[in-house]
């Protein structure tokens, strides 16, 4: 999962008090610069790979309901004190605290992007870098998180800026709210019985009707956005993950939940209002809200179905720490997160969080360590822990406390659209002069090739087996558009996702016409064929029906997907199946990945179990009476080839691995040779047309072989045609 940076402070670091201590300054809580330092510690350590923290992402979680308390107090605050919310004022203040650092990170991440990372996806990154600069990086990650192509395809060192864009969505219309309810309440005290006069300025508001208006309003808007986003990031997070992890429309109600407490801690006279919750009450609140949020990062894991109902707990668990901590007392949780160590690590929190992500994504790459262990990633993350004090005290400080800003909202304000500016405008002149990523040199045209030999598998043996280590200057598509290739079944929703169970029709390409009718079955290391067999179908004059789901085996067998049983999957396969029948096909060719676990292992292993799964599908297509194909699955790269051929362009032998280790799961290959066997399949094994005896290249000739980390790229399968033409043969009753 990603991951949240901490939330900026809204003032400057002054010293804790012990805890219990009154002489605190009025607003500051040492406690919450404590729980800052839980939250961006529980991301770090999950994002360096620790195991047991492996749901840390709920720091995210824990800063949003911080936001919305400290922000909504400041706002409150200077409504009762002003009679009204200066606009201008709150984002020169939030221009001054965010901006400097997150731009001098996000140029630094720019320059390692263009330095160590794929160059393929050079112009991704600066999409990404252009939006994070304005607030909008979230949407991009949303959008392109529904992408079932791109699902491996590794993060972005600006991933992590989608939780500021969250925030400073959300906080485009909340101070527009609190000063529109703050109007009401006064106009509706003036208008009533008991007219309230309207504040002179620098007169408290404490006490008055449009204060008391103020609360009860404010927090039946507070309400009303909590109420709403947790009902939409509740019914989002099965139907589309991505928009619900990364949408602000999902994320508002923790802001809101933060606010809402913030609305009834708020101050009505001038005693502080904390001071009524009982101090035994407070503590225990407190720690118990602190094992809610360090227990779920503890239980929650990538397969946890998040937000959702999950996130209510550390939610909550902020909430009550807030809430016990707004009454001091020597028991309670603060006297944990009042720790020297603990304030100290959350005044710098939003720095190190800037700095670590970037870091995790380059420097293993730059140091040739791309799947460093967990030992190297805490070392990378203390780098960034490093670079966020000198931030800290070289960047944030002097920029945010400078005399020249100091009542000058509109030069704070200033500076910030230039930052802004200033980011896009290097982004895009890098986006310019992208960095190289081919050797000059021309290749032999692999389809052209194949085409015109008499024996296509032995020609494409002979060029299989040619030295393939670097990028060619006629690669064909280019590395930069190998991933945006989409094939008929995609483009016409044919391929469906993993919450469909309904078989799309008609699905019908080649010659929809004929009367021969060949159908293509499976997950999409089918679909994977799809550009090959299309092609053999004009050819052949074939009706070339695509059936085809995301991440569904051909054996009748339950998997685990999402962290649960893909029922899903069951029930299209059951329907698919019954289409089939109805379409009487004369050949069926039934392809599916070897990855995937079952729900339920069965006690006599796992051959035997997909085997048998294999089988009872077999059978059912053999009783359509039509010719089965069982095509074996490919061999994987060793990792997303297209990345690592644009980080490597003229070191291609390191992208390419060994036939022996290329094999997703044996056991699975195994089963499907024994179920062909069983019902008289016709087995195709592949792996002569991806690998050579010794090696499995990820460039043949002027074609990269894979698009990502699994599957082949539409121009190789289309290169194939002829080869996998001649292993399937003519089909009975055809010329």
């Amino acid at each position: 999962m990603t991951q949240a940076p901490p939330l900026p402070q809204t003032g400057p670091r002054r010293p804790s008090a012990p805890p219990g201590a009154a002489s605190e300054p009025p607003g500051h809580r040492a406690d919450i610069q404590g729980l800052r330092a839980v939250a961006v510690g529980l991301v770090v350590l999950a994002h360096a790979g620790v195991r047991q923290l492996s749901g840390g992402y709920v720091g995210v979680d824990v800063f949003f309901v911080i936001s919305g308390f400290l922000i909504t107090s400041l706002l409150v605050r200077e409504l009762d004190r002003d009679g009204r919310v200066s606009i201008r004022r709150f984002y020169a203040r939030r221009a001054l605290r965010l901006l400097p650092a997150s731009t001098l990170v996000g140029v630094a991440a720019l320059a390692g992007a263009y330095l160590f990372l794929s160059k393929a996806r050079f112009t991704e990154y600066v999409g990404d870098a252009v939006a994070s600069g304005l607030y909008a990086v979230n949407l991009r990650l949303a959008a392109s998180g529904t992408d079932y192509l791109r699902a491996t395809a590794p993060p972005s060192p600006f991933q992590h800026f989608w939780s500021l864009a969250v925030e400073e969505q959300f906080y485009v219309v909340w101070p527009l709210v609190l000063t529109a309810v703050y109007a009401l309440a006064r106009t509706t005290a003036r208008s009533g019985r008991t007219p309230a006069r309207g504040p002179r300025p620098g007169t408290a508001l404490a006490g008055t009707a449009p204060a008391r208006g103020l609360r009860a309003g404010a927090a039946l808007a507070g309400v009303a956005v909590l109420a709403a986003s947790l009902a939409l990031s509740v019914a989002t997070t099965g139907a589309a993950p991505s928009w619900a992890y990364f949408g602000t429309h999902t994320r508002a109600w923790e802001l809101a939940a933060g606010a809402l407490l913030a609305l009834t801690l708020a101050p009505t006279r001038a005693t502080r209002p904390a001071r009524r919750l009982p101090a035994p009450l407070a503590g225990v609140l407190s720690w118990a809200g602190l094992a809610a949020i360090v227990g779920s990062a503890l239980v929650f894991d990538d397969a946890t179905p998040f937000p959702g109902y999950a996130a209510l707990v550390p939610v909550t668990g902020t909430v009550l720490v807030l809430a016990g901590g707004s009454a001091p007392n020597r028991f309670g949780a603060e006297l944990l997160l009042r720790r020297r160590l603990l304030t100290g690590i959350g005044g710098v929190s939003y720095g190190w969080y800037l700095w670590h992500w970037p870091l995790l994504v380059i420097v293993p790459v730059a140091l040739g360590r791309p799947d460093a262990g967990v030992p190297a990633r805490l070392a990378v993350c203390a780098l960034g822990l490093g670079l966020a004090v000198l931030t800290l005290r070289l960047v944030e400080n002097p920029v945010r406390f400078a005399a020249a800003f100091r009542g000058r909202p509109g030069r704070a304000l200033t500076l910030g659209a230039s930052l802004t500016a200033g980011t896009a405008a290097v982004a895009l002149l890098a986006a310019l002069v992208p960095p190289a990523i081919d050797s000059g040199r021309p290749a032999p045209r692999l389809a052209a090739r194949l085409d015109a030999a008499p024996d296509p598998a032995a020609a494409l043996a002979d060029l299989l087996a040619a030295p393939n280590d670097d990028v060619p200057a006629n690669l064909r598509p280019a590395l930069t558009r190998v991933k945006d290739g989409r094939s008929a079944v995609y483009r016409d929703g044919c391929h469906v996702n993993p919450g469909v169970t309904a078989v799309p029709g008609p699905c019908a390409y080649g010659d929809p016409a004929s009367a021969t009718t060949v159908v293509l079955f499976g997950d999409s290391h089918a679909a994977q064929w799809f550009p090959a067999l299309e092609r053999l179908a004009r050819e052949r004059h074939w009706r070339l029906v695509s059936l085809t789901k995301a991440s569904c085996k051909t054996a009748d067998v339950t998997i685990v997907n999402g962290g649960g049983p893909y029922t899903a999957c069951d029930t299209w396969r059951a329907r698919a199946l019954d289409r089939i029948a109805g379409l009487r096909p004369r050949l069926v060719i039934a392809s599916s990945s070897e990855s995937g676990d079952p729900v339920r292992p069965a006690a006599a292993g796992p051959v035997a179990q997909w085997t048998a799964g294999y089988t009872r599908t077999y059978r059912k297509l053999r009783a359509t009476g039509a010719r089965v194909v069982a095509l074996q699955d490919t061999p994987w790269p060793a990792s997303d080839a297209v990345d690592c051929a644009s980080t490597h362009p003229l070191e291609l032998d390191r992208c390419s691995s060994a036939p022996a280790r290329a094999a997703k799961d044996p056991r699975k290959a195994a089963a499907v040779r024994a179920a062909a066997r069983a019902t008289g399949a016709t087995l195709v094994d592949p792996r002569p047309w991806v690998c050579a005896p010794r090696v499995c290249p990820v460039l043949v000739a002027d074609t990269l072989v894979y698009r990502d980390d699994g599957h082949l790229a539409d121009a190789y399968a289309r290169a194939l045609a002829p080869v996998l033409g001649a292993r399937l043969g003519p089909l009975p009753g055809t010329p």
